[in-house]
């Protein structure tokens, strides 16, 4: 089975972080899910995102790189939203990297200063109509990220939510939030063989 690290978004380490990472337990995976926020959480994306410039988002990335260092290098690493900017640097960057699971974000691939590595396979997942996703330009970096690759996917979900697989939130959309976690069990599964 694979072994996750999984960094969550803006709202800290929420019940829904967990409950996702639970699920990809229940599955059998390795899922180690640091709280970068030190124990803080917050119900709205504005004040998340105003803790995050606070302590700032190179802090936070450090704090993310930290958190792989006692893991093997052959892991996956995951990131929703926010978190996605710690993921994203340690699969691009830290050798021997399993694969890369983005929600909700992707940064271009030439913000890392490094190209993606071949051979690392990828799925990106967000809502086809998110402001932040579509309006912020991470919908055009998975593009470019996926294009002409085969083992690197985009996966666009009807709707306007951000968060969409956090239960407890407006933003959970369960549908969405199901087949979501359906292609990320398969990406997982796949990596065995």
């Amino acid at each position: 089975m694979a072994e996750v690290l999984l960094f969550h978004h803006a709202l800290g380490l929420t019940a829904g972080v967990e409950a996702f990472a639970d699920g990809l337990r229940r599955a059998g995976h390795t899922v180690h899910v640091p709280d970068l926020y030190e124990g803080r959480t917050f119900e709205d994306l504005e004040a998340g995102v105003g803790y995050a410039q606070e302590v700032g988002f190179d802090a936070l990335v450090a704090r993310g790189e930290r958190a792989a260092e006692e893991l093997p290098g052959e892991i996956v690493y995951a990131g929703f939203s926010l978190g996605v900017l710690p993921a994203q640097k340690l699969a691009q960057t830290r050798p021997g990297a399993a694969g890369a699971l983005l929600f909700a974000a992707c940064v271009p691939v030439a913000a890392f200063g490094a190209e993606w590595p071949e051979g690392v396979p990828v799925q990106v997942h967000g809502m086809d109509a998110d402001p932040y996703f579509v309006g912020d330009g991470d919908l055009a970096a998975a593009r470019g990220l996926v294009a002409g690759a085969g083992d690197r996917e985009l996966f666009l979900y009807p709707g306007t939510a951000h968060l969409f697989t956090e239960r407890g939130t407006p933003d959970h959309v369960p549908e969405a939030a199901g087949l979501c976690a359906e292609r990320v069990l398969c990406f997982l599964e796949a990596l065995k063989g």
